[in-house]
């Protein structure tokens, strides 16, 4: 357990280093692959126009859908082809008696009788045509996707063939009678919009062309997780389009909602809202005409302020409005000249940031009033050097998510927050009350000392822009004020405070710290929960213990304190058994919730909160597998 402890507690706080100058590393990390689980063979990618062997046949090349041409020599590791666009080896023309399907495409086999016919299925035939074989055929749809786009045979071996096809690359050994993916690491997800970050347990949401929605699922095996389709592409949003099409008389190219309130945006750059759901619109008072409406964001709690994104490379690519649509003013001043594509925004801290064709770019300014935008700083270095398609923040503000052309989607703490002192749960960065005994990541600085009152606040790691603290366990009252000794100086921040805070400690993807009893492995969805299954929740914040254990001072191995209160668990709105709540032994500031679980009859996600003493933990999901 100790391995996970360590990274629970402490990289639950990394962060990226904030210079306001310029100057900015943040700690990236990728979310997911470059492929989707979509029903076939293997998982899928994005569309691949052109497939061929090197003359030897020790590289296979890809061209994917916008051009770009990438090699890899194992057939599992994809790299940009060092020369932009090598040339693929001249088709030898063909002919055939007759066509397997109308419209089909053929392509000769050098040095082979076969030749080979593209469609909707990919066909063979040996003798000229007459007959035909099916190759891809998966009943009611081809195995590797559809709309076969090449074929190439490898100069080594006549039984090795690749298929270039809408859902990617796809390669058989044996001539065809089984295929498998090679798209795990091409990088051609064609991502388009962050639909939601991860929250609860839930995996991050994406749009991607051809696919529609898809979500970031946990799975057995060796890839944990797996972006899967949720939805097709004909979705809610365009039934919006087409129902608000007839109301503005314009088709419109962005919508956002929230509540009755409605912006919409079409192609010409004009801009609308509708406080009633979108009965009426009124067109914006000062005319737009920089180019295509892209993308609206939209304040969640303020929804009066707003961000426009417009097409074009030059001149009022991001508008602000901070009066509900009634006029915008351009923000774009200093950016890149560059195809702007998605924007984030963070009100209270007043920073934006921009996804576009040159990377993600920060600025500050003010989105309660209008006002000029400060500098704008390129924040993604560390980044693949591709467009930036999308960026979102997290409810909270503290991580961002930058989806890349072809690359997914990257997460890393915001920059913005490490230039504001804040002191945050140390389980799940949230802003609930503080608890005697509980952790807290003070972020934006790091800290010598922390002090309230007559009590010390034990400082238990700090580094350049966080720090993690421990509230004593003779801390009392409501509210607390927590004087703190920086690097650069004196701070003050007041903390509410009450006698129990739970926060079940959760990675920075949002899944939960939750432990076989009988093993000490970690549980996820490819090591579930079985029935009947001891499981250790690891959490912050349950309060005072019996007997009493002095701050500061990692709980013993042996017969750790017990918590004080009465603790719950609630599975799926039922309440399970607990059969021991105490610190965790070897660590400071940790508790140890366990459950015995039921015989269950489902299997798969279920939600479950610690609650005590009437406060409830966050919500986060346990995948269980059942008896049967």
């Amino acid at each position: 357990m100790k391995r996970l402890l360590n990274y629970a507690v402490l990289m639950v706080v990394a962060t990226g280093v904030f210079n306001s100058q310029t100057v900015w590393a943040l700690d990236w990390r990728k979310l997911g692959g470059t492929s989707v689980e979509a029903s076939l063979a293997s998982p899928a990618t994005g569309p691949v126009s052109q497939v061929w062997f090197s003359a030897d046949g020790d590289r296979l090349y890809a061209r994917t859908g916008i051009g770009k041409v990438f090699e890899t020599v194992d057939f599992e590791n994809w790299t940009l082809a060092p020369d932009a666009s090598p040339r693929a080896i001249p088709r030898q023309e063909t002919i055939a008696e007759r066509l397997p399907e109308s419209g089909a495409v053929l392509r000769a086999s050098p040095g082979s009788p076969k030749i080979f016919a593209l469609g909707t299925d990919l066909y063979v035939s040996e003798d000229s045509g007459k007959h035909w074989t099916n190759l891809t055929t998966g009943g009611d749809s081809p195995v590797l996707g559809s709309r076969q786009r090449d074929v190439s045979v490898s100069p080594r071996d006549s039984q090795q063939i690749v298929v270039a096809n809408d859902r990617g690359v796809w390669r058989s050994m044996d001539g065809g009678f089984s295929w498998t993916g090679l798209n795990q690491g091409l990088p051609n997800l064609m991502v388009r919009e962050i639909l939601a970050t991860p929250r609860r347990g839930d995996g991050a949401k994406l749009s991607i062309d051809g696919f529609g929605q898809v979500q970031l699922m946990p799975q057995k095996g060796p890839t944990k997780t797996v972006w899967a389709v949720v939805s097709s592409p004909d979705n809610a949003a365009d039934a919006d389009r087409d129902r608000f099409q007839h109301s503005l008389g314009s088709p419109p190219t962005a919508i956002k909602r929230t509540g009755d309130l409605v912006y919409a945006g079409d192609r010409d750059g004009r801009l609308w809202v509708s406080n009633d759901a979108g009965s009426k619109w009124a067109l914006s008072q000062k005319p737009i005409s920089s180019g295509a409406v892209q993308r609206l964001e939209v304040d969640a709690e303020m929804p009066r302020i707003a961000l426009a994104v417009l097409s074009g490379q030059t001149g009022a690519r991001l508008l602000r409005t901070v009066n509900a649509g009634l006029t915008y003013d351009d923000v774009s001043g200093g950016l890149p000249e560059t195809e702007l594509h998605g924007a984030a925004m963070d009100r209270a801290d007043g920073a934006v940031y921009v996804a576009t064709d040159r990377g993600v770019f920060l600025s500050h300014m003010d989105l309660n009033v209008s006002g000029s935008a400060g500098p704008w700083s390129l924040i993604s270095q560390g980044l693949p050097a591709d467009p930036a398609e999308d960026v979102k923040l997290d409810a909270a503000g503290n991580q961002l998510y930058v989806a890349v052309q072809g690359f997914g989607l990257y997460a890393a703490p915001a920059p913005h927050k490490n230039d504001v002192l804040r002191v945050v749960n140390a389980a799940d960065l949230s802003q609930r009350a503080a608890a005697p005994g509980s952790l807290l990541s003070v972020l934006g600085g790091k800290v010598r000392s922390a002090r309230a009152a007559d009590l010390a606040f034990p400082v238990l790691a700090a580094a350049t822009g966080a720090s993690q603290i421990q509230v004593p366990f003779e801390a009392s009252g409501s509210r607390i004020s927590l004087s703190l000794e920086m690097t650069g100086g004196r701070a003050s921040i007041g903390l509410s405070l009450k006698n129990v805070s739970p926060a079940i400690l959760v990675d920075r993807d949002g899944a939960p710290m939750l432990l076989d009893g009988e093993t000490g492995l970690m549980l996820d969805a490819g090591n579930t929960a079985k029935s009947r299954a001891r499981i250790q929740i690891l959490l912050t914040g349950l309060g005072k213990v019996k007997p009493s254990w002095p701050t500061g001072v990692a709980a013993p191995l042996d017969n750790p304190p017990s918590v004080a209160v009465p603790v719950q668990v609630m599975l799926d709105g039922s309440p399970v058994e607990v059969t021991r709540a105490t610190l965790a032994p070897g660590y400071v500031g940790l508790y140890i919730v366990e459950i015995q679980l039921p015989a269950l009859v489902n299997s798969g996600p279920a939600e479950f909160y610690v609650a005590a003493d009437g406060q409830e933990s966050n919500h986060v999901r346990m995948y269980l597998e059942s008896d049967r």
